[in-house]
């Protein structure tokens, strides 16, 4: 059996949870193969709505495996809290719920060095979420790293110890950075006690068990592709691969065992923090974009910012995750904004290009917008897409023609409930 997978092709915050939540019911196991608690996904179902950060998006269904991959990091703190809410509603989840021994830990002293870091940058700060993500990962490619594994060995005192000697070194260097770290040890080792008494296993052999026996695994990106290490808008980006190739490293499975690659993408596009964005809105229509699709973030709770749809670089994801299905998130909050741009190519140094550059800066980069008539009809109500209003039908139609790839599922509003598959 062959592993789908499912990720953002667009800034994040694309509406990945709801689908993993909708698309869950055909799958045996869900994935989470890279990211950290900087991720927020929301589910929404029976008039509540859920915000998973580190968890798999499958965790409310019955009788499905839950994996948290080796290519997540996980603070201890931030995932009790989050499984304490859970068990709330759901006391059964710690049932359907695996940790990768591989997987790294964010220690308190990663986030403080997050905080120092972020801060020193001053206006140049690249919009961290201050969850010590970014030190996580350079710990791992520097192989000084805490994993899962560790904290069932006798010496991980002695690890952890190492480990935190050398991040108050470089703490030094940020004289003016006042913390306790002692204060935030409390809660994290408590946390780490809690970890332990939960399943954690030897994932990779897990996964390809599973393979062998024909059930079918669903991998779960977090963030989205524009925000990947190597391929985004770099270096506003986050410190993991978001893409397809994500998958591979973040869970040990070979590439020749993808099949399905589903790209999640809003109707039109938003970006939390800084860095460029070519089509972004600085008027009444962004703020009732913003407005109409509740655009916060789910993790800091940041206002998120506006723009029409990027054509150029919702081809570019789609090249780089090979997808095979699109699906498209929020498209209520369109209506009624009037009359809808579309950005089908960039006017880059003078000359008209239909690919992303090297560098999105605003001086160098300026989109060329296909205008389209818009809706006002309201979408939340339709079951199907027979419903759909007739310009609504163009602007689906005319994205489709553009990217070559067919548009397989519109969401009509956050409840699982108002998901129209498309023949």
């Amino acid at each position: 059996m062959a592993v789908d997978v499912l990720l953002g092709l667009q800034w994040g915050d694309e509406g990945k949870g709801k689908i993993v939540d909708v698309l869950t019911r055909k799958y045996d196991i869900i994935a989470r193969f890279q990211g950290g608690p900087n991720a927020g996904h929301t589910l929404e179902f029976e008039g509540k709505k859920h915000v998973l950060h580190t968890i798999p998006s499958g965790v409310f269904h019955k009788g499905v495996t839950n994996v948290v991959g080796n290519g997540v990091v996980i603070d201890p703190v931030i995932f009790k809290g989050e499984l304490d809410k859970l068990i709330e509603q759901e006391p059964e989840v710690l049932s359907r719920l695996k940790i990768s021994r591989k997987a790294h830990l964010i220690l308190p002293s990663h986030r403080l060095l997050d905080a120092a870091s972020e801060a020193a940058k001053g206006k140049k700060k690249i919009g961290s979420t201050l969850k010590g993500i970014g030190p996580t990962y350079m710990d791992k490619t520097g192989r000084n790293g805490l994993r899962v594994g560790d904290i069932q060995l006798e010496n991980f005192p002695e690890l952890y110890n190492t480990l935190v000697t050398k991040h108050m070194q470089l703490l030094k260097g940020y004289p003016d950075f006042e913390y306790n770290i002692e204060e935030l040890e409390k809660a994290w080792f408590a946390a780490i006690d809690y970890l332990r008494t939960l399943d954690i296993i030897d994932s990779e052999p897990f996964v390809h068990n599973a393979i062998r026996e024909g059930r079918t695994i669903l991998a779960e990106g977090a963030q989205g592709t524009l925000l990947d290490i190597d391929f985004g808008t770099y270096p506003f980006v986050t410190s993991s691969n978001t893409t397809c190739a994500g998958a591979c490293t973040g869970l040990g499975v070979a590439p020749n065992r993808i099949k399905n690659v589903y790209g999640i993408f809003k109707a039109y596009i938003t970006r939390v923090g800084s860095g460029p964005f070519p089509t972004e809105l600085f008027n009444s229509t962004g703020e009732l974009i913003q407005a109409q699709g509740h655009e916060f973030g789910a993790t800091t709770g940041r206002p998120r910012r506006c723009g029409w749809l990027d054509l150029p670089a919702l081809k570019y994801a789609i090249d780089i995750n090979g997808v095979t299905e699109l699906m498209m998130m929020k498209s209520d909050v369109l209506s009624g904004v009037g009359n809808i741009q579309v950005c089908t190519a960039y006017r880059y140094k003078g000359e008209v290009i239909e690919h992303l550059p090297y560098k999105l800066q605003d001086d160098l980069i300026d989109p060329i917008f296909t205008e389209m008539l818009g809706w006002t009809e309201d979408l939340t109500q339709m079951t199907n897409e027979d419903q759909f209003p007739d310009s609504f039908k163009a602007y689906i139609a005319f994205i489709e023609k553009e990217v070559g790839v067919p548009i397989t599922l519109v969401s009509v509003g956050p409840d699982r409930a108002q998901t129209i598959l498309r023949n």
